[in-house]
């Protein structure tokens, strides 16, 4: 199609380009990002974060009209950070551009409400690609992983005992306690840890458990009869 065939809304559309906020905790990461960024006329730079916090409080201040986000950073992993961004309302497609090619990653990004899932190694063209896609279609994800997430739909979804064997002795304990609606300050005290290291903790088996709040685990805990 070139210009002559392009109604008047299509020419306005295309020359809106829609703002991309970068979240990832390196630096030399995200000027890259934002260098593939300027090779686009559909994309532009709507802000970056190097934390989870970060990106939150942009999104209190300004809407973004797709969020690419890293997996793996210090502090509130992406996880956690895509959580709190679909429990704050945040609509907006959130794309995980990430090194991790993990099942238990790609699930949890899923379950959490990730619009997409692609790797950092990917080469700039397709990446770009990719992420301009994104206005024509709903999601966008590696074809490296579409094996991965063909083999884990095939798959029964894991019963009580297999999600319990995935967690620690320490985390069990904090389950229980979270199963009994204690507060993680209060976790610690009885278990003798710091507030923080409960929250670690916490991060950890929720990120097991395939869950997105303690909430949720709260009330499986409760209904398998782990308090």
């Amino acid at each position: 199609m070139n210009n002559h065939d392009m109604s008047p809304d299509d020419m306005s559309h295309r020359a809106t380009p829609r703002g991309v906020l970068v979240v990832d905790d390196h630096p030399l990461f995200r000027r890259g990002v934002q260098q593939l960024l300027a090779m686009s006329a559909s994309l532009s730079l709507a802000g970056e974060a190097d934390s989870g916090a970060g990106a939150l409080d942009f999104c209190t201040r300004h809407v973004p009209d797709l969020i690419l986000l890293d997996m793996k950073m210090a502090g509130m992993d992406g996880i956690e950070t895509l959580t709190r961004l679909r429990e704050a309302g945040v609509t907006v497609p959130i794309v995980m551009l990430t090194v991790s090619e993990e099942q238990d990653d790609v699930l949890a990004a899923i379950r959490a409400g990730a619009t997409g899932y692609l790797l950092k190694d990917t080469a700039p063209e397709e990446l770009l690609a990719a992420i301009e896609a994104l206005d024509e279609q709903e999601d966008a994800f590696d074809p490296r992983l579409m094996g991965l997430l063909t083999r884990a739909l095939r798959e029964p979804a894991p019963g009580p005992e297999a999600l319990i064997a995935r967690l620690t002795r320490r985390e069990r304990d904090i389950l229980r306690l979270i199963a009994r609606s204690y507060a993680n300050k209060e976790i610690g005290r009885r278990l003798d840890i710091s507030e923080g290291t409960v929250k670690v903790h916490v991060r950890h088996l929720l990120k097991k458990m395939g869950m997105r709040t303690r909430t949720e685990a709260a009330v499986w805990a409760a209904q398998e009869g782990w308090k």
